[in-house]
């Protein structure tokens, strides 16, 4: 079964005849999925302050935009980081999500405008989020929040960076993360899970589509099995923050997804894993025709409320 807004949204991309990514080229991809993206997120909601600014990475400036729902007030942070591909999507295309979980989750969001490729390819993500990640720490102060309650997450590729982000923070000690936020992550480089063969086609995202991405990300593929890029391939993933993962059953990723749910919690890892069996990838940023996104909304602040209340609790 498939969500009937979900089979309406697909059916209306079937009738517009785009061709497949790998004709389209990223420039054209980035172009159409721009033009998608009012449309697709509907009314957007109002946040009491927002504001585009920039801050130093290791390839030059990088645009973010700061969301704030009570600019007056100290509030726990979210890096968010934008699906895509690691190719298309911009701080336009995802501001419905970030709009909505800031007032939800009542946190200050700050998301970020990382290199994207073919242009920049692995590991030029990585390391804007990186950069991303410490300035907000070391700045948090100014930014009306609380550097001592900072969480990651995104969607698609903005799960894997954020996975990836999780791991990284552990590993180089000083910021302990208060929570990480996977909605329908990418977390390895393994075309045969099952998911991979039961939707490789028909629900908007496809095996071919994945393909030409992490090619473009990633071209040697002998590299993609660094943890820096497939995070289900850390040796270790004990001692990471808690973990909402949202998976969709109607989505090639939608088995890497779980694997990673379930590896965090064998190592220790509190998780909660919410599977949407009637739900396509890209959802998310799609509340204008695809009502789930909003009850995903919920999702993610109702869980990064609590996590944010723990790490309160623990000053």
């Amino acid at each position: 079964m498939i969500d009937p807004e979900a089979r309406a949204y697909l059916d209306h991309m079937a009738s517009l005849g785009l061709p497949p990514l790998a004709e389209q080229g990223a420039v054209e991809a980035r172009r159409l999925n721009s033009l998608r993206a009012a449309s697709l997120a509907g009314e957007v909601e109002e946040v009491a302050h927002v504001e585009d600014r920039h801050l130093p990475g290791p390839g030059g400036s990088i645009s973010f935009r700061l969301y704030s729902p009570a600019p007056d007030r100290t509030l726990p942070a979210l890096l968010y980081i934008h699906g895509g591909g690691w190719v298309v999507g911009d701080l336009d295309t995802h501001d419905s999500v970030c709009r909505a979980i800031a007032r939800r989750a009542e946190c200050v969001v700050l998301a970020l405008d990382y290199r994207l490729a073919p242009e920049d390819p692995f590991p030029a993500a990585v390391e804007d989020a990186w950069a991303g990640l410490s300035w907000l720490a070391d700045h948090a102060t100014d930014l009306g929040a609380d550097a001592g309650r900072i969480a990651v997450g995104g969607d698609s590729s903005g799960g894997n960076l954020s996975a990836v982000l999780a791991q990284r923070s552990r590993d180089r000690g000083g910021l302990k993360l208060a929570a990480q936020v996977l909605i329908y992550p990418v977390t390895d480089c393994d075309f045969k899970t099952d998911s991979y063969r039961d939707a490789a086609t028909g629900y908007g995202l496809t095996r071919e589509s994945m393909l030409w991405y992490w090619n473009q990300y990633l071209p040697d593929e002998s590299k993609r099995v660094s943890p820096d890029a497939s995070p289900l391939r850390a040796p270790d993933l004990s001692e990471l923050p808690p973990a909402l993962v949202i998976t969709c059953k109607l989505d090639p990723l939608a088995s890497e997804g779980a694997a990673y749910a379930e590896a965090l919690r064998s190592a220790g890892v509190r998780v909660e894993h919410i599977i949407e069996s009637d739900m396509i990838h890209g959802y998310i940023r799609m509340g204008g025709v695809v009502s789930r996104a909003r009850k995903s909304w919920d999702d993610c602040a109702r869980f990064l409320r609590r996590e944010f209340q723990a790490g309160d609790l623990a000053h």
